[in-house]
């Protein structure tokens, strides 16, 4: 084999390569392309610029308006999208042949992480015979997505509005925010606030990333208003609690994470005049058909058990 064949086939070998090859073909752009598969631009150019000289020929046109598709490169993308579709297509059937007691790895929001995951995998159990070990990395919303798209983990389960490009998403549920103080606070007493004093309001909130406190700003934005500043960042939606119960502030959180607590009295809910928080729960994956079959299961049980919407009051 001489130089060029051996270069042509080295690059060939290099799933990742053309995996960002084939994302450029979809996305039309090395930037999206980039944050498709997880890395960096200027790593990704640098190994375009790899590919390129392994085929011997230009794939891609740059210029001051940015980057694109040779003609060659075009059908050179099309060609490495099979290439990584049976690539794949060949990991799924292997990771399916491998033993059953291996464990399922799924990323989730610390919400869906602590409290809808539990009863899915309940129902998950019930309808499977087999052992299952369920290994659940509770992260916040965008670090769950970035696992996904580095395929550290197959599938994730996000709380927040996010930039899911490249990847596959479904809808699973559908989850109140609420306003809650503790009983003492000023406003417990109030029938309801308008959006613009909460708005104006110092919260007591996550860190950024959080898709509780994405969602909450999202929809806030969206309305026409800018929050203010946070009173204070707190690492967990536990100690968002505390603080909370201890009369420290107000914080919005989802109802699945203080209901017990709105039921013995620890915490007051307040309504908000014009403007209501509902927000979409929502699994991200690569492709649904090269999920194991039983993370097919629990994504199918996620959207269809009860547990799995919040109720809308």
């Amino acid at each position: 084999m001489d130089v060029q064949a051996s270069v042509v086939a080295e690059s060939a070998g290099d799933l990742v390569s053309l995996r960002l090859l084939a994302a450029v073909g979809e996305s039309g752009s090395i930037s999206a392309a980039s944050r498709a598969v997880g890395m960096s631009q200027q790593a990704a150019s640098a190994r375009l610029r790899r590919l390129e000289l392994g085929v011997g020929f230009p794939l891609l046109r740059r210029g001051a308006r940015g980057t694109t598709l040779t003609s060659e490169g075009a059908l050179a993308a099309l060609w490495a999208s099979d290439v990584v579709e049976a690539a794949d297509r060949f990991e799924a059937g292997i990771s399916g042949l491998r033993d059953d007691s291996a464990p399922l790895e799924v990323a989730a929001s610390l919400t869906i992480a602590e409290y809808l995951i539990p009863a899915w995998l309940i129902a998950l159990r019930r309808g499977d015979s087999r052992s299952i070990l369920l290994s659940v990395a509770a992260m916040n919303s965008s670090r769950v997505i970035e696992r996904v798209r580095t395929r550290e983990r197959v599938l994730g389960f996000i709380e927040s509005p996010q930039d899911t490009a490249g990847l596959a998403s479904r809808l699973v549920a559908r989850d109140e925010l609420v306003v809650v103080v503790a009983p003492e606070h000023p406003w417990s007493a109030r029938e309801s606030i308008s959006a613009a004093q909460l708005a104006r309001t110092p919260l007591i909130v996550r860190e950024q990333g959080s898709g509780t406190r994405l969602s909450a700003e999202q929809m806030m934005a969206d309305a026409g208003l800018t929050p203010a500043a946070p009173y204070v960042e707190l690492p967990t939606t536990s100690a968002i609690r505390t603080s909370v119960a201890a009369g420290d502030g107000a914080a919005i959180l989802s109802i699945l994470a203080v209901r017990d607590d709105l039921a013995a009295g620890r915490l007051m809910r307040v309504r908000v005049r014009d403007l209501r928080f509902v927000r979409e729960l929502r699994a991200v994956y690569t492709d649904e058909q090269l999920l194991p079959s039983r993370l097919q299961t629990l994504l199918a049980l996620a959207t269809r058990l009860p547990l799995g919407s919040a109720p809308i009051r």
